[in-house]
């Protein structure tokens, strides 16, 4: 769990220049930019069926299953499970 601060900490540079620059660069804020590299290993896994979804959620970063559901229905319009059984 990293914050803006230390982020910007990390390259030298001021938390609104490292956030203007990243947004610029990435088209997301930092925080944005993680819960979607979460969501979309969450696919991947998912995809594979090997793992249950409170794992997949522990494994990519999510608090617990229900932080993840809320992210994934929110961004993809279906629950992790709807998707699974796509």
């Amino acid at each position: 769990d990293i914050g803006l601060a230390e982020l910007a900490a990390l390259v030298q540079m001021s938390p609104r220049y490292f956030l203007k620059l990243f947004k610029t660069s990435t088209g997301f804020t930092p925080h944005k930019f993680v819960i979607h590299t979460r969501i979309a290993r969450a696919k991947e896994l998912l995809l594979l069926k090997q793992t249950s979804i409170a794992e997949i959620a522990l494994k990519v970063g999510f608090a617990n299953q229900s932080h993840l559901n809320m992210h994934f229905k929110r961004l993809l319009g279906v629950t992790p499970k709807q998707f699974q059984n796509k």
